[in-house]
């Protein structure tokens, strides 16, 4: 039997309050280990299963797929059939999908239960966040996010070191049998202790399930075709999927601005700032995942490092993040977001190049380190700023919207950026075999990841705009900004939620450190995943990652069964 809800919400220092955010950590950690330990092994489940590079790299992009496609509708699921329900159900869903890519005896087996993975992950990702914002009472939420946002960032701080450590042990398979126990622990503690909330509301909406079908298949489309051409070349067995995929995003363009409650709506394209850092989110974060899936492998095949090492040389940009990404936040709000989403890029563009030095024999200290701390300070610079400026560009009530919208674009640039930049590094399907050809198309592949930061940081010192915190709707209508009382500033942030962030930047005082800081769109090191929550009310879709955003004081609340309506989940 559940523990029913008090009135008002559970407080976090009780018992009940410990164990909702204990149930909360280990949702999201599961994601968050996933995402930084299955790149670590990958050299030992290519020569395991005798796989050639396209495997690799369906290995990633078919968790990707799944996941970009269908992380807006499992939120939305959420709010309609309840949220710890489908939480409870992606854990399940996840863990199991788990246990069949570490039991899979060939690579086909592997990349289907990767793409089952996602599909878990779309579910429980959303719903991790959510919990804590429908369940804690308004005053004690920013504190609770805080603590998961904490002890999440911890769990992918240690996901590359405990990813290599299995590799060398017990072997790459515990990479994805690590879950289960996770899961095992989850669950009941979740069916004890967790209240179900549902937003009413969203019972009245339907479900965009054509868009996320159509845009599932575009995207699968165009992977296939970007993975299958070194090998197979111009061949009608790439040309027509590749035709197809984008057709197929034609198609999904057009039922988005036809649906009336479609799960990206266009008019939120429309205004400039978050059409603006949309794009630099797409190119920050392509460079981001094609650099982290190749420097794990350049790092064992050519660098000559055992899978525990290689993890644990790419802590650095981890740990910079965890230590300084909350003052970056606050000094983007001080002096606005187009200085460090434009610095940032260019430095870690920098750091990129400089991992070109690193081949046979490379010393860590004098090679490796440097780059990776110039690749962490620029990704400090930016990524909070990026959540902030995402959210702060649309009205409050839409502020989870947008950030949904912007984790999945990152996501789909990480998945087209895994797929293309093998191609084009003329990467051949048995490169990672040989540490001369490897080596060589590496030194290639950090050129491109350096173009496609310099092309975002252009786009953020021409489009974004300085002004720090007011959405762009309001500055047009010349809306007068209030200036707030600390007591007026506090009661905003007891709302919680995205809509706290957003006030608090409209009234001049910093966001929550704990709402900016944790990578915003779930791109390595720091993955949200893989920081997401529920949307707010009427919003559509749910909010992803970014800033811990979601329904903190939704409009019309969460609806909250007693302990029968907690039975009937």
């Amino acid at each position: 039997m559940t523990m029913p809800s008090p009135p008002g919400g559970v407080r976090l220092v009780s018992p009940q309050g410990r164990w909702v955010l204990l149930t909360a950590v280990l949702g999201s950690g599961m994601a968050m280990l996933d995402s930084t330990v299955v790149n670590v092994a990958l050299p030992r489940i290519g020569a395991d299963l005798h796989a050639d590079l396209g495997v690799l790299q369906w290995t990633i992009t078919a968790y990707m797929l799944t996941l970009a496609s269908l992380i807006l509708l499992g939120g939305a699921l959420g709010d309609r059939f309840g949220r710890r329900r489908v939480f409870l159900v992606g854990v399940v869903w996840f863990a199991v999908a788990s246990l069949l890519c570490g039991l899979a005896p060939t690579p086909g087996v592997l990349i289907a239960a990767r793409a089952l993975q996602g599909i878990g992950g779309a579910l429980l990702t959303p719903g991790s966040l959510a919990l804590i914002q429908s369940v804690f009472r308004p005053d004690d939420r920013a504190r609770a996010v805080g603590a998961w946002s904490g002890l999440g960032g911890v769990a992918t701080a240690i996901g590359p070191f405990v990813g290599g450590w299995l590799v060398d042990g017990a072997g790459w398979r515990w990479v994805f049998f690590l879950n289960v126990p996770l899961a095992l622990v989850c669950v009941p503690v979740a069916l004890r202790y967790v209240p179900e909330t549902r937003e009413r509301a969203a019972a009245r909406g339907g479900f965009d399930v054509a868009g996320a079908v159509l845009g599932a298949l575009a995207l699968g489309g165009v992977t296939y075709a970007l993975i299958a051409a070194p090998e197979r070349g111009l061949s009608a067995g790439v040309v027509v999927p590749g035709v197809a995929g984008l057709l197929l995003g034609a198609a999904f363009v057009v039922v988005e601005r036809r649906r009336a409650d479609p799960m990206l709506p266009p008019e939120l394209f429309a205004i400039r700032q978050f059409s603006a850092v949309n794009a630099v989110t797409v190119c920050v974060y392509a460079a981001f995942s094609g650099f982290f899936f190749l420097a794990v492998v350049q790092l064992q095949v050519v660098a000559g490092y055992s899978a525990l090492a290689a993890g644990t040389a790419l802590l650095p940009t981890t740990v910079l993040m965890l230590l300084l990404s909350a003052r970056s936040g606050e000094l983007g709000q001080r002096i606005g977001p187009r200085i460090p989403l434009t610095v940032g890029p260019l430095l870690c563009a920098v750091g990129m190049l400089l991992m070109t030095r690193v081949g046979a024999g490379a010393s860590y200290v004098v090679d490796v380190l440097p780059a990776l701390v110039v690749l962490g300070a620029g990704m400090v610079t930016l990524v909070a700023p990026l959540t902030a400026t995402v959210l702060a560009s649309v009205d409050v009530d839409r502020a989870g919207l947008a950030s949904g919208i912007n984790n999945a674009a990152a996501r789909a640039a990480g998945l087209v950026a895994i797929a293309a930049l093998p191609l084009l590094a003329g990467m051949g399907p048995q490169a990672y075999r040989s540490a001369d050809a490897f080596g060589v198309a590496f030194r290639r592949a950090m050129p491109w990841c350096a173009g496609v930061l310099l092309v975002g940081a252009v786009i953020a010192c021409v489009a974004v705009r300085t002004v720090p915190g007011v959405p762009e709707e309001q500055e047009e209508a010349g809306a007068p900004e209030a200036v707030a009382a600390p007591e007026a500033v506090g009661a905003v942030e007891a709302a919680g939620g995205a809509g706290a962030v957003h006030e608090r930047a409209r009234h001049g005082a910093p966001c929550h450190p704990e709402c900016t800081y944790h990578c915003g769109v779930g791109a390595p090191p720091l993955d949200p995943g893989d920081v997401e929550a529920g949307r707010p009310s009427g919003a559509g879709a749910p909010p992803g990652p970014g800033a811990p955003s979601g329904p903190g004081a939704e409009a019309g609340g969460p609806e909250r069964p007693g302990p029968e309506g907690d039975r009937g989940a």
